[in-house]
């Protein structure tokens, strides 16, 4: 799954670990979730979507290779 997680906490101007607060899990997991190493629950990536105030669609994209798991 594709994500833009790090354009839009950018734009924000917020580190990692800033936005990890304000979601409630650690700078890792925020780490991990923008180098696509974990993807995220529905409710981690709607709290996610909500500080960024963006559509959860228009911040994760799921790509051709997620349809065949």
């Amino acid at each position: 799954m594709k994500n833009s997680v790090k354009v839009e906490r950018a734009i924000l101007d917020l580190t990692q670990g800033q936005l990890a607060q304000k979601v409630g899990v650690s700078r890792q997991t925020i780490y991990a979730i923008e180098t696509q190493k974990y993807e995220p629950s529905v409710v981690l990536a709607l709290k996610i979507a909500e500080i960024c105030d963006k559509n959860v669609n228009d911040i994760f994209e799921l790509e051709e290779t997620d349809w065949s798991k």
